[in-house]
């Protein structure tokens, strides 16, 4: 069922979000901001967040052929937005589109990103997933389009936030775009249009996988750096800046399931959620255990309809094991994977035979027609929605319990710190225990609503009632 304006708004009164939870975000009232500056087709971007992602990216967008030009970039580290401007005006290739200034649009530190925003038109974003909240809220806030890395929050306050922005964003008829670049690949929209279209019958469910045999970057500590310098350059260890790589990987398939799953409802989300996981392999590599992430997660995910979605994501490196990084769905009447329909009637497979695209490089030629076509393109609801349900997976792996969508909306809490201003000698969310480590999260002694900690020893056992129906 596809959701309409006002089903679209009771969904955010009852999930609490449709206020501007605790942001200062304002509608706009129906605001519509130009595309860009007065008098010219000239689109002015910035980027915040210059790492590796952050400049593929830009570099992507700079090729999509427009009258583009990067005008200002952003980072916390002062190193990381230098070496990304000196990198961009060097190239050649983009000759006439970089004008930072003479560097004085070059900015860093924790709030360098309201000046770039400030700056442009339309502002990219890639910086650890636990900012996404704050600095997409500014950007609309600023009547920005916005393209967006995603995972868009590691939490449900996060979420709740995204939710209140996007409604903004709506309400001022801003262009969104998020990461999640299957969605603009001519090959998934159509395989994914076949499949709502009964092409396999009803389904029954969907089948996620990120299991990869390469583990995660890790970045040692250096003489006299604080705790919030080392976390900030290794935040994909550290749930309140990355969420758990079933949040910063795992989304692109867990967004595709429930793509599937949706029948075009950019609000569809599974109703409950079980499953378990753990820190194995990565364990036993002496320089990897400065990490409070999980190596391994498995959930399955149930619809209100029935349906089922099951997950799998790894990331580490323990060698000789299966890996796969796809997506499949399961009907009456047949089953496929990205790109491809088998049918149990004998009608002939379907394999995906159009033209082909980057879907890296698609998402920034979407948004760039949408911006100068004045038409709404809107990925922030689904984005939003896809990152919470990887949460929500992460709250169930580290807790060994059911986790229900409206609880987990209602009542997670974060570790993020919302609304303070940091600095490089704030104290940090995740500290060090007394052995000098990092506590890991103990399924059926993890509370997921207490604010991301582990629970104390004599947490209630729950038994046999959460039993799977």
């Amino acid at each position: 069922m596809k959701q309409n304006e006002s089903s679209r708004r009771d969904f955010l009164k009852t999930s609490g979000v449709l206020t501007a939870a605790g942001v200062g975000l304002t509608s706009g009232l129906g605001i519509s901001r130009s595309a860009h500056a007065q008098g010219t087709d000239l689109i002015k971007i910035a980027l915040v967040g210059c790492g590796g992602r952050g400049r593929g990216a830009v570099e992507d967008r700079l090729d999509v052929g427009d009258n583009v030009k990067l005008v200002a970039v952003a980072d916390a580290f002062e190193g990381s937005a230098k070496g990304a401007a000196g990198a961009f005006s060097a190239n050649e290739k983009f000759t006439g589109k970089v004008d930072l200034g003479n560097n004085e649009n070059v900015f860093f530190g924790f709030d360098a990103y309201k000046k770039a925003i400030d700056a442009c038109d339309q502002v990219l974003i890639a910086t650890p997933p636990g900012f996404r909240p704050e600095h997409y809220a500014y950007a609309v806030e600023q009547g920005k389009h916005v393209f967006m890395e995603k995972p868009l929050t590691t939490d449900a306050k996060g979420f709740r936030m995204l939710m209140a922005a996007n409604q903004v964003a709506e309400d001022k008829k801003l262009t969104v775009v998020v990461g999640l670049q299957r969605r603009h690949g001519f090959d998934y929209k159509e395989w994914v249009s076949r499949i709502h279209d009964g092409a396999i019958g009803d389904l029954s469910y969907t089948r996620v996988y990120w299991n990869n045999s390469g583990d995660i970057w890790f970045r040692g500590r250096s003489a006299n750096e604080s705790e919030m310098q080392y976390q900030m350059k290794n935040w994909y260890h550290f749930n309140w800046l990355c969420g758990d790589n079933i949040c910063e990987q795992h989304i692109h398939n867990l967004d595709v399931g429930n793509w599937i799953h949706s029948k075009g409802d950019k609000l569809c989300h599974p109703v409950k959620a079980y499953g378990m996981g753990g820190l194995a392999s990565r364990q036993m590599i002496e320089s990897k255990k400065e990490s409070e992430i999980f190596d391994h997660h498995f959930v399955e995910f149930v619809y209100e309809d029935g349906t089922r979605m099951f997950s799998q994501c790894r990331m580490n490196d323990p060698g000789n094991v299966w890996g796969s990084v796809s997506e499949h769905a399961h009907g009456s009447k047949g089953f496929g994977s990205a790109c491809w329909l088998n049918f149990n009637d004998g009608r002939e497979r379907w394999n995906y035979r159009g033209p082909g695209s980057n879907h890296f490089k698609q998402e920034h030629v979407d948004q760039s027609e949408a911006i100068r076509k004045g038409e709404a393109m809107h990925d922030g609801w689904y984005g939003a929605t896809s990152s919470m349900i990887a949460v929500m997976g992460r709250m169930a792996t580290y807790s060994g319990r059911e986790i229900s969508w409206d609880e987990v909306v209602e009542k997670g809490t974060s570790a993020f710190p919302y609304g303070k201003e940091l600095a490089w000698d704030s104290e940090t969310p995740t500290k060090l225990n007394a052995d000098g480590r990092y506590d890991i999260a103990i399924p059926g002694r993890f509370d997921p609503y207490a604010g991301d900690v582990v629970a104390s020893a004599d947490t209630p056992r729950r038994g046999n009632r959460n039993r799977p129906q």
